[in-house]
């Protein structure tokens, strides 16, 4: 488990790490609108979260083949975590990655809250994997976690939208 955490934090990191080089791209744009532009989307995202508009998130819809678990214990976990920390070879169901994500190419903030942010997304796929093997029942926690995301993911987006609004307000 702890080689795929570390590939988990890396993919995350490299993610966050390309999105803030790319966000020297928009800088011609007026921040005010840049920064504006992210709470707004965040309204989107709750809407889509809460099924009101049915909006299809961009995303490599496959998952990581089972080959890669192949190369071995520690290079697979490594990689299969790595992947899956990327966020863009795997199923992502919820709109707050995105919103990350945009928010950092947008801001184009200090490169520490890029890392944050990156960690932040591979941190939470762990601990998404960590709480199921903790639990030593894995279906009856695929049961419980599939009756209580549609609640999770929307406080997700809610919390990331309110707080993007908070930082545009002050």
């Amino acid at each position: 488990m702890t080689w795929f955490t570390v590939g988990l934090l890396a993919g995350g990191l490299a993610t966050a790490t390309v999105l803030w080089l790319a966000s020297g791209l928009t800088q011609p744009v007026p921040a005010e609108w840049r920064y504006a532009f992210v709470p707004l989307i965040g309204v989107l995202a709750v809407l889509r979260d809460l099924g009101v508009v049915p909006l299809r998130l961009p995303q490599n819809a496959r998952q990581i083949p089972r080959d890669v678990l192949r190369e071995g214990l520690v290079r697979g976990a490594l990689r299969f975590g790595f992947e899956l920390g990327t966020g863009v070879r795997t199923y992502v169901s919820a709109s707050t990655p995105y919103l990350l994500a945009l928010a950092v190419l947008l801001t184009g903030q200090r490169w520490q809250a890029a890392v944050l942010a990156g960690l932040g997304f591979g941190g939470g796929r762990a601990a998404s994997a960590l709480a199921r093997y903790a639990s030593r029942a894995g279906e009856q926690w695929d049961a419980r976690l599939a009756a209580t995301l549609r609640p999770i993911v929307v406080a997700g987006s809610v919390v990331t939208t309110l707080a993007f609004w908070l930082l545009l307000l002050r």
